[in-house]
């Protein structure tokens, strides 16, 4: 396992939903791992339940969760670029943003118009 807490845990999530399992079981976390599984809740592609440092997680509807590897910093007008590249299509799928105003979906960005860093993306 490398350092990338991010990356590791949605790896792990990807080959569970490979192997056809319903239930992973994390065992590292981190604040902003949390997060990103709180909007993928949110949008109903997950649901997991958090103990002490363990992390259960039940997939639902879930196609694909990547972590985007080197983290690009993007600025405003240019996260509809980055849309395109890891999106399979138009309106179908998120991009967190981690901004200065906290994590954020690329929608949100673009609304709010502000740049940022690209964290992952799920579909």
């Amino acid at each position: 396992m490398s350092q990338d807490i991010i990356s590791d845990s949605l790896n792990q999530i990807m080959n569970a939903k490979r192997a056809k399992k319903e239930v992973v079981v994390l065992s590292k976390s981190s604040q902003l791992l949390v997060n990103v599984l709180d909007m993928m809740k949110n949008f109903g592609y997950i649901d997991y339940e958090k103990d002490d440092k363990k992390i259960k997680i039940s997939i639902k509807e879930l196609n694909h969760c990547q972590a985007i590897k080197p983290r690009y910093t993007v600025a405003k007008d240019k996260i509809e670029f980055y849309s395109r590249r890891f999106l399979p299509a138009r309106n179908f799928g998120y991009i967190v943003v981690s901004t200065n105003k906290g994590l954020m979906i690329h929608s949100e960005a673009q609304e709010n118009k502000i740049g940022g860093c690209l964290i992952a993306y799920f579909y």
